[in-house]
């Protein structure tokens, strides 16, 4: 999975940093910026887009739907719509079983 989790944690992030979480260009968040109304970045002064914890979130919830589940913008939009509770409990299901995997090769690599 390309996402990248930052150990970090700030109160914002760059458009650049999130795009690097993910591995995708600037442009494509932008373009899910405008496509997806969960994503409401902030700007500073210069009007550049400052992310949220949250937003950054938003944007695992739609890289997981477009990106590894492979649904159009519109099955994604509608999904969310109708059920993103459920959607967000089956991605933390996703990441806890990914987290397990994890430690499991660790313990695997120490025998």
């Amino acid at each position: 999975m390309p996402y990248k989790e930052q150990k970090i944690e700030k109160l914002f992030y760059s458009i650049g940093e999130v795009a690097e979480m993910f591995g995708v260009n600037t442009s494509l968040i932008r373009y899910w910026e405008r496509e997806f109304d969960i994503i409401k970045p902030q700007r500073n002064k210069k009007g550049n887009r400052l992310f949220t914890k949250k937003d950054v979130e938003n944007f695992y919830i739609i890289y997981n739907l477009v990106k590894e589940r492979k649904m159009t913008l519109d099955g994604a939009k509608k999904k969310l719509k109708e059920n993103k509770e459920d959607t967000i409990n089956n991605i933390e299901v996703l990441r806890s079983l990914e987290s397990i995997k994890q430690m499991l090769i660790e313990v695997k690599e120490q025998l």
